[in-house]
């Protein structure tokens, strides 16, 4: 009963509340910064949550896990490699390549170019590189032939299309160990045979050609340059590459995703970190206005107060009348922040988009970052802590303003009438 007295009570003098002026804008002002803070915060996280997935799926999905390469040599007996890869729990595939580091010309200058030599049947082991190219451009690269496929990035930047002649670049590499000779200049020609378009770095800097015709140019023979690994969890790759490399009788270079990739990881960590700290605090000041809109409608409702404890109202009840007060303003914000918030979240990505077309602006460079758009992830999980923590602060805004409120002594109150 006295619940329902409050929360009734409590009802009609937030809507009374109204005809005070000030009192309203300061109550508008709270409201509206809940729900500013909470919609940013949603979006916000969604937007690193993407960027995580981006890098899970997208990136490392192409980028190795872990890799093996020979140290001033190839490594000849990659195949015993792969199958002592196969006993080590948490491993999931292998595949060797071959690694050649050459330089491109390009209008302006030249551009360094990684070409990797890959074998598609194995290479799909380990790497969804062949949903980010089509058919033809993937088998192209099963042929002993100069086939090369090029990112959407680095094709554009040079003009080229299918059927295109691309010459790169290198050292003298043919009878040098492992690729890691040094020579005379030489160049080397390929028939462009696809573009992968994945979007970010590597489609400016990496390029696929046939291992087998990769290995005759760098004079290998049965060799490899290393042997890429693939992990059930990313997290584990740092260790299950050590375990599987120190095993080995060859020196090798271990390497695994978080010596080249791991900074991004903890970017976004650490951005999302310092963003949830930063809007909290907005929303935290959101909810101190609830104290001030509190303690100004406590002081214009003085004289009804004082009538309320005379009638034997008890004190927890007036308590209640302005806890229920500030609550609504907290859910009032919650609610249309979460909206607002669920909504951008959905469409970030096709708002950035708009955002660079009507502008004519890149938000996010390839040259710069992993990918070149907004990703958004949406996490109800997200929405429920953001929307809770609102709530809870807003609540936490209510105790000293209602206690004043339960503390006025009728007669002083109705004598200053």
């Amino acid at each position: 009963m006295r619940e329902r007295l409050a929360f009734w009570v409590g009802w009609r003098f937030y809507m009374a509340r109204q005809s005070n002026r000030f009192i309203s804008f300061i109550s508008f002002a709270s409201t509206a910064g809940i729900a500013l803070g909470v919609a940013v915060l949603i979006t916000v996280l969604s937007a690193m949550n993407g960027f995580e997935q981006e890098l899970e799926q997208r990136l490392l999905g192409v980028v190795p896990h872990g890799e093996l390469t020979g140290v001033n040599e190839p490594l000849h007996d990659w195949p015993q490699i792969a199958e002592d890869a196969k006993k080590i729990p948490g491993i999931l595939a292998s595949a060797p390549f071959v690694r050649i580091q050459g330089l491109i010309q390009k209008p302006g200058g030249f551009q360094g170019l990684t070409v990797i030599g890959i074998t598609p049947a194995l290479e799909a082991k380990v790497s969804n590189i062949d949903d980010f190219m089509p058919e033809p451009a993937w088998q192209a690269l099963a042929t002993k032939e100069n086939n090369i496929v090029l990112g959407k990035g680095l094709a554009d930047a040079l003009g080229l299309s299918l059927g295109n002649t691309l010459s790169l670049y290198t050292p003298n590499l043919a009878g040098k160990s492992a690729g890691r000779g040094l020579g005379s200049a030489k160049s080397h020609q390929f028939k462009v045979a696809g573009i992968f378009e994945l979007g970010g770095e590597l489609d400016q800097t990496t390029a696929y050609i046939s291992l087998d015709y990769g290995a005759e140019l760098l004079g290998l023979g049965e060799g490899v340059s290393g042997i890429r690994i693939k992990v059930d969890d990313v997290f584990a790759a740092p260790q299950l590459i050590r375990t599987l490399g120190y095993s080995q009788s060859q020196y090798m270079y271990l390497s695994d995703w978080t010596r080249t990739q791991g900074h991004l990881y903890q970017d976004i960590q650490l951005v999302r970190a310092v963003m949830y700290l930063v809007l909290a605090l907005v929303i935290a000041v959101a909810c101190f206005n609830i104290v001030s809109t509190l303690v100004m409608a406590v002081r214009d409702k003085q004289s009804e107060i004082a009538i309320l404890l005379t009638m034997g109202m008890a004190k927890a009840t007036i308590m209640g009348i302005f806890v229920v007060q500030g609550a609504l303003n907290g859910l009032l914000g919650c609610f249309i922040g979460g909206a607002l918030g669920i909504t951008l979240a959905l469409n970030l990505s096709a708002i950035a988009s708009g955002i660079e077309q009507l502008f004519g602006v890149q938000l996010l460079s390839a040259d710069v970052y992993f990918i070149d758009f907004l990703p958004s992830q949406l996490h109800l999980l997200d929405v429920m802590l953001v929307v809770s923590l609102a709530l809870v602060m807003s609540l936490l805004a209510t105790l000293y303003p209602a206690w004043k409120a339960s503390r006025i002594h009728p007669a002083e109150a109705l004598a200053g009438r």
